[in-house]
This record gives C-alpha cells, structure tokens and sequence, in this order.
C-alpha cells in the first residue's frame, strides 16, 4: 500500500525549526522533505479536550505549519485529569486560546486557527475544506458523523478515535483515497452504519475514562496524520486499532469499505469551493499588492505622504542574497513570539513579504490574531518583485531602484 504524500513541501525550513525539528529530521523515512511537508501542512483537530490535546501537542511539536482547533468550550477543572494542554490556571478561559499558547510554547512558527465555536451542519465544510487532514476528537456522536460525512464529501482524510474507562479504538477514514493507493474508500459508516440513539452508549462523564489512555491514543492519531502529510507508513485505511489498557493489548479488526458513502458528485469542486471559504474566513482583513504597487508606495513613504513598514520575514540568509530596500528583517519563528511582535509598530500599516507568500500569509495570520490592522502581503514575494524591478530598471529606464539597491536572485517556483 502507498499512500502519496498529502501536501507538496515548503522550499526550506527557518533555522530555528531546522534547529528543533533535527532527530525527527534524521528519520529515515521522513528525512528534510517530510519535514518540510510538515511545515506546509494544514491539520484540523477538532475538540482540545481528551484526544484532541495530545494530538496537538505532538502535531505541534513535529513541526506541522498550520493548526486549526475547533472547540466552543472553556477549561473546566474536570478536564485536567486528561486534557494535558491546559493547566490550572487556565480554568475558565476559552480551550482553544488555552491550546494555543501551549503550541506557542512548543512551536513558535506554528499559526493556530482558533474556532472557537461547535461545528455543525451550517459550518462543517467551510472549516472543514480548508485543511489537509482532520483529526477527530469530538465527543458525541451527531458530530462525529457529521464529521465523516463532511469529510467524505469533500475528500478528505479522517483519523478516528474513541475512548471509554479502559477501552480505545482508532482508525483512518478516507471515503475516496487516491486511485493509485489501490485501497477501498472506508468510512465511519462502514463500521458503525448509523448513530446510536440518545443514551444507548455511555458517555465518560457517566462511564469515566482513564486520561493516560486518552494520551496513548491521541498521540497515536498525530502519528497517522504526520504519516498521511508525509506520504509514509502504511496508515490504518481499513483496518481498527483496538486497545485495552487493562490487559495491555493492542489487536487490529479489518474494516471493509462498502462504497456507500454521503460522497459529493464533485468533491474537488467542493473541496476548492470549501477551501476558498475556509481561507477567506481566516486571512484576516489584508490585502495584496504587486511589485509595482509596492515602488509606488516606497516612493510615497520617501516623500512623507505613506508610512508604513516593509517586513521581510524570510531568514537572514535569504535577505542577504535579495532585499527590498528599506526592509525590516524579520524571520518568521521570531515574528510569531510575543517579543518579535513587540518590536513591529501598530500604528502604521505594515507590508509583509517572504519569498514567494506563504509565510507573509502565516504572519499575517498571527499579527491578525494578536490584533494588528492595516496588514498586506506583497503578492509573489521577493521572487515578484526581482522580475518586475529588474524588467523595470533596466538600462535605460532609470528608476531610484535600480542598479545595487536590488541584488536579484533565480527566479524559482519552488514553495515557500
């Protein structure tokens, strides 16, 4: 069985997750693409409680560039015993913004999507379509197959899991895995054809649950999702992982697709539709401008009739082999810190670039999230803008921004 990696790799990792991420680099099987696969990758998990907790910790922890959590909770002291990414003090306060500062902690560069909301059917695939890979960690069971059937409308892979007292299932659920896996579509429906009905199963406020249990297996459904972004292992596509904590057993059961899924006539075309919702609904209030655009702008900013700051959040060795002039240098994972940010003005607007966009994109992202306004990205990046300024100043045409001032570098189209 191989699965194709799920996410094309960023063109390289910043020092400092060269830096963090070096023996899960080393990996074999992984190696520096994966790694930069990770980097690239968008996972949602849905629940910062039980599963979902561990689940973002490791995700963050192996690198994974985006994470979205899904949870209209707050931190109650009951979820201590299990939901290890928030602590005492956090009771009270909103799980997701407690998540995210323990991913903070973890992975600085990481961009978290806080939707601090419940999914259900009016928002599932608008949230849903904007990720690579979900992980589900909810804890009723409506949501659990409104999950599935989103997920399988649109495509997407889906890693499972259920936890009881001392008793665990996990699988993965991919209604419509790429034609050259060779595997059969499988779904939650496959194993569990309808939901049960209300208070036929137990829930762990009524059964309990043992929260190093929850550990074991929300780390196991990070593992599948790093397998699945990175296109290596053999992920559980039909087949159950069943764990009993009390007898230290781990058996599998095969799980028979039957085709029957809730699967769209379209799911590319609903998946892009989806995934343009989900990425408008969380890139914030900012705008793009070209490489023209933007030596208007310098030149307005010379004459005193624009403010603003240009940041270049690539690494140092990057800006020094191509800058814009007057540029702030400021690499992405120190952006991401309290401190980095601390030191960009929020009384002027600021222009964000890297080398191509995505990680403009995931500042832009953070700085929405911590409150800044009047953000916008230089639409290609450094590589954009050394077209068009070298097209422009070329012999003859005369420009403040010719000659030395620009240093241009190869025009790749490698990810950023």
């Amino acid at each position: 069985m191989a699965i194709p990696p799920l996410v094309e790799p960023i063109a390289r990792l910043s020092g400092a997750e060269s830096v963090r991420t070096a023996r899960q680099r080393r990996l074999p099987q992984l190696n520096e693409l994966g790694q930069r696969r990770l980097a690239n990758a968008r996972v949602l998990v849905l629940g910062a409680g039980g599963l979902g907790s561990p689940a973002l910790i490791y995700l963050a922890a192996a690198g994974v560039g985006t994470i979205g959590i899904v949870d209209g909770d707050d931190v109650e002291p009951s979820n201590l015993q299990r939901q290890i990414v928030h602590g005492q003090a956090d009771v009270g306060r909103p799980k997701v913004a407690s998540a995210a500062e323990s991913i903070a902690q973890i992975a600085p560069e990481a961009v978290v999507v806080q939707h601090a909301e419940r999914l259900d059917a009016g928002n599932a695939a608008a949230i849903i379509g904007g990720y690579d890979v979900v992980i589900d960690g909810t804890d009723n069971f409506p949501t659990r197959f409104l999950v599935n059937d989103t997920c399988a409308a649109l495509g997407l892979p889906l890693v499972w899991a259920s936890v009881l007292r001392f008793d665990a299932q996990l699988s993965v659920f991919w209604a419509t895995p790429p034609a050259e896996s060779g595997l059969t579509g499988v779904h939650l429906r496959d194993l569990f054809p309808t939901p049960p009905t209300e208070g036929e199963v137990p829930n762990c406020a009524e059964a309990g649950v043992l929260g190093a249990l929850c550990g074991q297996v929300g780390s196991l459904m990070a593992t599948e999702a790093i397998k699945l972004i990175a296109g290596i292992g053999a992920p559980l596509i039909g087949r159950v992982l069943v764990i009993d904590a009390l007898s230290g057993r781990f058996t599998e059961v095969p799980l028979i697709g039957t085709g029957i899924a809730a699967a769209d006539p379209n799911p590319a075309a609903t998946l892009a539709a989806a995934r343009g919702s989900a990425r408008a609904a969380t890139a914030g209030a900012w705008s793009t401008l070209t490489p023209m655009e933007l030596v208007a702008r310098l030149t307005a900013r010379a004459e005193g009739t624009d403010p603003f700051v240009l940041v270049d959040v690539r690494e140092p060795d990057e800006h020094a082999e191509s800058a814009i002039p007057d540029a702030v240098l400021l690499p992405l994972g120190d952006l991401l810190t309290e401190a980095g940010m601390a030191t960009l003005p929020r009384d002027v607007p600021l222009v964000l670039h890297c080398h191509l966009g995505p990680r403009a994109e995931r500042a832009a992202m953070a700085l929405d999230a911590a409150g800044f306004t009047g953000l916008t990205l230089l639409a290609g990046g450094i590589v954009a803008w050394d077209v068009a300024v070298a097209a422009r100043t070329a012999p003859g045409r005369g420009s403040k921004w010719a000659g030395d001032a620009v240093s241009n570098e190869s025009t790749t189209t490698a990810g950023n």
